[in-house]
C-alpha cells in the first residue's frame, strides 16, 4: 500500500511537469504518462494492476465520467448544433469502417473464428473519449472541430458497449434481433441526453439551496455521479448523461432554462472556481487513468504487436481520407483543425474494459482478443501522439495540406 501511495503523489508532480512541457513542446503528456507505467508495471514489475485492486478499475470509471462532464461543459449549443452532421458523418462512418477492417484482419491474419473477429472489431471503432478530450482541450482547436472530435469519441464509445453486449447475446443465446439492436443504440443515446437534460434542470432547482451549505465545492461532481449511476441502472448510457448534463449547465441560458419559474435567474450554474476545481479533478484523474493503463498493458508475441500496428496504421489511412471527405468544403475547418481531426482516433479506456469480457464469458479467443486489444490501445494513442508532435514541421504539414485538400495553413 505504501509505494501505491508513493507513486501516486510522485505520478501528480510528474503530470504538472508534462503538463508544461505539453505547451512547450507539443510531446502530449498522456503518451508519456502511459510510458510511465508501462516501465513501473509490465518492465521493472514494480507495480501490477492487483496492487490497487478494486479501487483501479473503479477510478478509471470515475476518471471517463468526469472527462465526459467536464468536456461537455466546454461546449457552445450554438456550436453544438452546426457540429451535428458533420459529427454523425465521422462517428458513424469511422465506426463501421473501423470496426470492418479490424474484423477482417481478426477474420484472416490472427485466425479467429468470425464471432471473435467481430468482437475484436467492435471493441476497437470506437475512439477513446479519455485521450481525445483532454487532447483537443490542450490543442487549441476551433469551436466546431473540438466539438466534433469530443462528441465523436462519446457516440463511438456508447457503439462499441451496445454491439460488444448484442455479441454478448449472440454468443450465450444463439440470436439478437436486428431491430431491439438499432432500437437499442438509439434509446442508449437519445433517454441519456434526456436524462442528462433533464438532470441540469433539476441541479438548477436545487443549487441555490445547496450553495447555502457549506463544503459545496464538489456538489456538482457528486451529481454527476448520481445522474451517471442512476442513467445506467435503466440501461442507458451514462457517459452521454454525464456529457449532457456539461452541456445543459454550461448553456442553461441558450436553453432559455432560466425562464422556469423555479430557477432563480441569479444562478450561475458553473462559476469560475467551479470549473477551476473540475479542471483540477480532470488533470488528477487522467494522470491515474493513463498511469493504470500503462500497468495493465499485457505485451504478448511479435505477431500481435505487428498485426495491431498494421490495424492501427490502416485505420488512420482510413481517416484521413474519411476527414477529407467530411472537411473538404468546410470554411470552418483550417488545416490544422482538419489535420488534428484526422489524428484523434486512439483507443482506450472502454475498448480495455471491453476487451475483457470475450474472456469472462468464454468466447474462443478471448485471451487473444484482450492481448490484442491492448497493444492496440498502447499502439494508437503513440501515433496519435506523434502525430500531434509532428504536424508544426513544415513537410508534415504540407503532407495534411495536400492530402485533406486544404490550403489554408495553420
Amino acid at each position: 500500500m505504501s509505494k501505491v501511495i508513493l507513486a501516486i503523489g510522485l505520478m501528480v508532480f510528474f503530470a504538472h511537469f508534462l503538463s508544461l512541457q505539453f505547451r512547450r513542446t507539443n510531446i502530449p503528456d498522456v503518451l508519456v504518462l502511459m510510458l510511465v507505467g508501462i516501465l513501473i508495471g509490465p518492465l521493472l514489475g514494480w507495480m501490477t494492476p492487483a496492487d490497487f485492486g478494486r479501487v483501479g478499475p473503479l477510478i478509471a470509471a470515475i476518471a471517463l465520467v468526469v472527462i465526459l462532464f467536464e468536456g461537455g461543459t466546454t461546449l457552445n449549443i450554438g456550436v453544438l448544433a452546426k457540429a451535428l452532421t458533420a459529427t454523425g458523418m465521422l462517428a458513424i462512418n469511422c465506426f463501421i469502417l473501423s470496426t470492418l477492417i479490424i474484423t477482417l484482419f481478426g477474420f484472416y491474419v490472427l485466425e479467429l473464428g468470425i464471432l471473435p473477429a467481430v468482437f475484436l472489431g467492435v471493441i476497437l471503432g470506437s475512439t477513446a473519449a479519455s485521450v481525445v478530450i483532454p487532447l483537443a482541450g490542450a490543442l487549441d482547436m476551433a469551436e466546431k472541430p473540438a466539438t466534433v472530435v469530443v462528441l465523436e469519441s462519446a457516440f463511438t464509445d456508447v457503439l462499441s458497449i451496445v454491439a460488444v453486449f448484442a455479441l454478448i447475446q449472440i454468443h450465450t443465446q444463439g440470436e439478437v434481433e436486428a431491430g431491439h439492436l438499432v432500437g437499442s443504440i438509439l434509446s442508449a443515446m437519445v433517454f441519456a441526453v434526456v436524462i442528462g437534460v433533464a438532470g441540469g434542470i433539476g441541479w438548477l432547482v436545487v443549487l441555490g439551496k445547496v450553495r447555502d451549505f457549506p463544503n459545496t465545492i464538489s456538489s456538482t461532481l457528486a451529481y454527476v455521479f448520481i445522474v451517471y449511476g442512476f442513467t445506467e441502472l435503466l440501461g442507458f448510457s451514462g457517459a452521454i448523461a454525464a456529457l449532457a448534463l456539461g452541456v445543459a449547465l454550461t448553456n442553461a441560458e441558450r436553453f432559455g432554462l432560466h425562464h422556469i419559474p423555479s430557477i432563480d435567474r441569479k444562478i450561475v450554474p458553473l462559476n469560475e472556481i467551479d470549473l477551476m476545481f473540475y479542471r483540477e479533478a480532470v488533470f488528477l484523474l487522467k494522470t491515474y487513468f493513463f498511469v493504470y493503463l500503462g500497468i495493465s498493458i499485457r505485451f504478448g508475441d511479435v505477431k500481435i504487436a505487428l498485426v495491431a500496428l498494421a490495424m492501427v496504421l490502416v485505420i488512420y489511412v482510413m481517416r484521413v481520407v474519411l476527414v477529407r471527405y467530411i472537411v473538404k468544403k468546410d470554411e470552418s475547418y483550417t488545416l490544422k483543425d482538419a489535420a488534428y481531426t484526422s489524428m484523434l482516433a486512439p483507443k482506450g479506456l472502454a475498448s480495455a474494459v471491453l476487451a475483457t469480457l470475450p474472456v469472462k464469458y468464454g468466447v474462443a479467443g478471448g485471451e487473444m482478443i484482450r492481448d490484442v486489444t491492448f497493444m492496440v490501445v498502447l499502439i494508437s494513442i503513440t501515433i496519435t501522439a506523434l502525430l500531434v508532435m509532428a504536424l508544426p514541421l513544415p513537410a508534415v504539414r504540407r503532407f495534411y495540406g495536400l492530402v485533406l485538400g486544404k490550403s489554408k495553413d495553420i
